[in-house]
């Protein structure tokens, strides 16, 4: 008998080790995400913001109310909507095609893949800024552009309400295109060479080729990459701040610069934790959507 209890006890102590190594781990994140994420909760349910010496005032659904007739949030989602249909599908597709390329056996292909990914470890920070210059009004593009006569006094790039997010999705796609080549390179590595003499042999060659094998085998990664951008789409922030701050006239405002001019600029913190628990529910869905594939792929 006392046998068992020692042998139930040793289990027991065998069992709590990898949470016991988790522990350190887990406190960080409780301090620094579950614990914001269930204060942010609450306040979004309270008045809190211009004086922050007084506790939050508890006023149930008045800022989810608030928030169906704000018209400012409508048109940042319309924005983030935007972002992710004209980002989302690029850099599912052209990473790939990218990757194909550089997944030749070309003497100095390596330094082309250096190239491709160099942006990836460039900071947001000094590409918006680069870019910036690039888009303005005596910028290198627009220098181009007069020069070739094509315009007279250059295109407002980032000051015009039609072309300034459009002008900071091709930042987001320059961006991403060297990571997800990644990703896509690592997944044709794992097609075997075999496959592609077989379809050689049946006539499939060149870019049918990759028509027949390819696409079909880098289905999985290619949802995985769609899933990735479209949260990365959503969350976008630098580009918008350093590039256009949300102008012209809320044209480039997305739902997280959005959150943080309520926060930060207007002190409109429960406000603020609404709308970010607006997005909290679409990256949630994506999330899950990105798992749900995971699965399927395990099954």
């Amino acid at each position: 008998m006392q046998a068992s209890s020692q042998s139930k006890r040793s289990q027991l102590g065998r069992s709590l080790i990898p949470y016991l190594f988790l522990a350190p781990a887990l406190t960080v994140l409780g301090l620094t995400v579950f614990w914001p994420a269930i204060q942010a909760l609450y306040l979004s349910f309270t008045s809190y913001g211009f004086d922050v010496t007084q506790p939050p005032l508890w006023i149930g659904l008045d800022n989810f109310r608030e928030l169906l007739g704000d018209r400012t949030f409508w048109i940042t989602v319309k924005n983030t909507l935007l972002y992710l249909i004209g980002v989302v599908p690029l850099l599912a597709i052209l990473p790939l095609l990218l990757a194909i390329l550089v997944n030749q056996k070309l003497r100095g292909i390596r330094w082309f893949r250096v190239a491709y990914y160099t942006p990836v470890v460039i900071s947001m920070v000094v590409a918006g800024i680069a870019w910036r210059w690039l888009y303005a009004e005596n910028g290198f593009f627009n220098q181009i552009l007069m020069g070739l006569g094509l315009t007279e006094s250059g295109i407002p790039w980032l000051t015009s309400p039609a072309l300034a997010l459009p002008s900071v999705m091709v930042v987001t796609i320059w961006k991403g295109l060297g990571y997800y080549m990644v990703i896509y390179l690592a997944g044709l590595q794992t097609i075997p060479p075999d496959l592609y003499e077989a379809a050689a042999i049946e006539g499939s060659d060149g870019w049918r080729k990759h028509w027949d094998i390819t696409f079909p085998l880098m289905r999985p990664y290619i949802f995985l990459v769609t899933v990735i951008s479209a949260i990365a789409a959503t969350k976008v922030f630098e580009e918008i701040y350093i590039m256009t701050q949300g102008g012209p006239l809320n044209s480039s405002k997305t739902i997280v610069y959005y959150v943080y001019e309520l926060a930060f600029q207007e002190l409109e913190l429960s406000y603020a934790c609404t709308v970010g628990l607006a997005l909290f529910l679409v990256i949630l869905a994506l999330s899950i959507l990105r798992l749900l594939s995971d699965r399927s792929e395990v099954i």
